[in-house]
């Protein structure tokens, strides 16, 4: 499946769209990692655990995005933003959303 965040395909036709997609998750580390994380806080550096921790969370909602394209027939999904929210301290949710498309046939 083709996704992009641009309004079109390069190349190729777009002929019908589907609808809005969009997947979103919620993700926290343990208490292990969150204390791990609040130390490094205090000394300064990346908080690797919370990077971690996002990039699960985007994956999983492409995922579950593109899990929804593919039942409307989608054949790619145009327009993709991403939101990100805290939810509570060491919570985060993630969504992405998007347009599915059918694209013409060559």
């Amino acid at each position: 499946m083709i996704i992009c965040n641009t309004p079109d395909v390069p190349g190729k036709e777009i002929v019908e769209i589907l609808g809005l997609v969009k997947g979103n998750t919620i993700r926290a580390k343990h208490i292990g990692k969150d204390i791990l994380a609040g130390l490094r806080q205090i000394v300064g550096g990346e908080l690797k655990e919370y990077t971690q921790m996002l990039d699960e969370a985007r994956e999983a909602a492409l995922q579950l995005m593109m899990q929804e394209a593919r039942q409307l027939g989608a054949d790619a999904i145009v327009n993709i933003r991403f939101s990100t929210s805290a939810v509570m301290q060491g919570a985060a949710e993630i969504m992405v959303y998007g347009t599915a498309v059918k694209l013409k046939n060559k």
